[in-house]
C-alpha cells in the first residue's frame, strides 16, 4: 500500500467514526487525506470500495492480534492471553485509537464479522477441551461473548478499569 492509499483509510476511518460513513463525501476523506477526489476513486472505485479497505485493514489487524493467542500450544496460557488482550490493546494508544474507530463503523453500519472470530474459537474451544471442561463450546462462546463486552466497554467508557475484570477471569479460569 502506497503512502496516500494509507493516509486515506486512516482519513477516512476517522472521518467515518467522527462523522459516520453515510454523512462523509469522498471529497471530505480527499481533502483530511491532502489528495484529490479522483485519486481516491482510482484507488478505492467509490465509497463502497473505500470502506472494504479499511474493514478488511481490520481484519488483517485482527488476525495479527489473533495470532499468538491461536498459535499457543498450552492451554491455560492460550486463556490467560485471550484474556488478558483488551488491557494489551488498551495499553498501546494507536491500537486502541484503530479499534475505536473499527468499532464505531461497525456498531453505526451494524456489521459484526464474526468469521473473523472463527480460529479464536476454535483455539478456545480446544484449550477448554483440552482442559477437560464439560462444555468447550459453550464456553468458548461464552468466553468471547465476555471479551468482546470488556472490549467494548473499555472503548466506549475510557475510564473504566478493566484489569479488575481480567482479574476475576484469570482467578475463575485458574490462569
Amino acid at each position: 500500500m502506497t503512502e496516500k492509499q494509507e493516509n486515506i483509510i486512516n482519513a477516512a476511518l476517522a472521518l467515518f467514526a467522527e462523522e459516520g460513513y453515510k454523512s462523509t463525501s469522498t471529497s471530505k476523506v480527499a481533502k483530511r487525506a491532502g489528495v484529490s477526489e479522483g485519486l481516491i476513486f482510482r484507488h478505492f472505485s467509490n465509497k463502497e470500495g473505500l470502506l472494504q479497505a479499511i474493514l478488511q485493514l481490520g481484519e488483517e489487524r485482527a488476525k495479527d492480534l489473533f495470532a499468538d493467542i491461536v498459535l499457543e500450544p498450552d492451554p491455560k496460557e492460550l486463556l490467560k492471553k485471550y484474556v488478558e488482550l483488551p488491557i494489551k490493546v488498551k495499553n498501546n494508544k494507536a491500537a486502541l485509537e484503530f479499534w475505536k474507530l473499527q468499532f464505531k463503523i461497525k456498531w453505526e453500519l451494524e456489521l459484526y464479522g464474526e468469521h473473523k472470530m472463527a480460529e479464536v474459537e476454535e483455539a478456545l474451544i480446544r484449550a477448554f477441551d483440552q482442559l477437560r471442561y464439560n462444555h468447550p463450546d459453550k464456553e468458548a462462546n461464552l468466553l468471547i461473548t465476555l471479551m468482546d463486552g470488556l472490549a467494548t466497554r473499555g472503548i466506549l467508557q475510557e475510564s473504566y478499569e478493566m484489569d479488575e475484570t481480567v482479574r476475576f477471569l484469570k482467578q475463575k479460569y485458574k490462569l
